[in-house]
């Protein structure tokens, strides 16, 4: 089959299902073969290997996704939540941890501001 310069991955259609229909499945095509970076290693050597199942082919990580794109927004929304409730939990384990006098608080900011510095 030759070259599609202007229809895009649409081509193999032909002039078949109307212009929106093809039009949204070039998009979709194009978001599923693009070049995508691993979430592991950031290689853009990820595939897809079925519907939601993605894997990178230069460290060998396979995890889950979307079904045209290995990260959905709702799956960075998902992650942005669990860290914000995993850092939520550090803080809360830290207040009700050991009471500590002033004097260690204080003694543990000086030995922060010297390992930064």
């Amino acid at each position: 089959m030759g070259r599609t310069k202007k229809v895009g991955p649409s081509g193999s259609l032909g002039p078949r299902y109307g212009t929106s229909v093809r039009k949204r499945y070039a998009a979709i095509i194009r978001e599923r073969k693009g070049k995508r970076a691993c979430p592991i290693c950031a290689h853009a050597k990820v595939k897809r290997l079925s519907v939601g199942i993605w894997t990178c082919r230069k460290c060998g990580h396979t995890f889950a996704g979307g079904a045209y794109s290995p990260i959905t927004k709702l799956g960075s929304i998902a992650r942005r939540a669990a860290l914000a409730s995993s850092s939520r939990e550090e803080i809360e384990s830290e207040l009700t941890g050991p009471i500590r006098s002033v004097s260690e608080l204080i003694a543990d900011l000086g030995s922060k501001k010297g390992t930064k510095a």
